[in-house]
């Protein structure tokens, strides 16, 4: 088993600070990075997609449950199958009702969306034990029009923005972003694959919308009239 040098106790603690100027240097351009993302533009959305939730049929705007922000986690769930994708599982394990509760805090919904039908994410729901908002995308063009659903019969597919092989089909994994002004829903952000590695906390879903962590330090300013303090404190 490789593993890392016997070195002093000095002489670890000038590799650590050596470390250290990187990861500075990581953060800040992390914060540029998260910055560039806020100033994307946005896209009306004007297709009426309808979902299935416990509550009924339900719209796009609907998700927003009275929020400025919408966060949607695609789930791979494909109609005929009996489980969730096993990757998707293991991160929603990891969702903690507090995460859903400072999201609120900062004005933004976490829904899940796949394309089975209701009664099967319910009995899969309920046999993890999770418990954000789950709705059926099941008939409608959502996931398809997301490029979370690949089927050469309803479009070219493309994944992350890149078109695929011919013959690519199934689900895949991916986060959109979207924001409501007034009656209208803008769809502001979508990442897929390796892109949502490092959004299970508040701070890391917040960093991909429009708003972001709606703090007095972040860049642009005047996406809030109350912008919060640099806390993590989600009062």
């Amino acid at each position: 088993m490789a593993l890392p040098d016997i070195v002093t106790r000095d002489e670890w603690l000038a590799a650590r600070k050596r470390l250290l100027e990187e990861e500075k240097q990581l953060t800040r351009r992390i914060d540029a990075l998260n910055a560039d993302r806020r100033r994307l533009p946005m896209t009306r959305v004007d297709k009426d997609y309808r979902f299935q939730g416990v509550e009924g049929e339900v719209g796009l705007a609907d998700l927003f449950q009275g929020r400025r922000q919408l966060i949607v986690q695609h789930v791979m769930f494909a109609p005929d199958w009996d489980d969730a994708c096993s990757g998707c599982t293991a991160s929603l394990d990891e969702l903690a009702p507090g995460v859903l509760r400072h999201l609120a805090a900062r004005e933004t919904s976490f829904v899940l969306v796949s394309r089975a039908p209701l009664a099967k994410l319910v009995e899969y729901r309920d046999r993890k034990g999770w418990f954000a908002p789950w709705y059926s995308s099941y008939g409608t063009d959502f996931n398809y029009d997301f490029d979370v659903t690949m089927d050469e019969s309803v479009k070219p597919p493309v994944y992350n923005y890149r078109p695929l092989d011919k013959g690519a089909s199934g689900e895949q994994p991916g986060v959109s972003s979207f924001l409501k002004v007034g009656d209208d829903v803008f769809h502001t952000y979508s990442t897929y694959g390796r892109g949502t590695d490092h959004a299970g906390g508040a701070y890391g879903f917040l960093d991909l919308t429009a708003l972001g962590r709606q703090e007095e330090w972040e860049e642009p300013k005047g996406r809030n009239d109350a912008p919060h303090p640099n806390m993590p404190t989600f009062t």
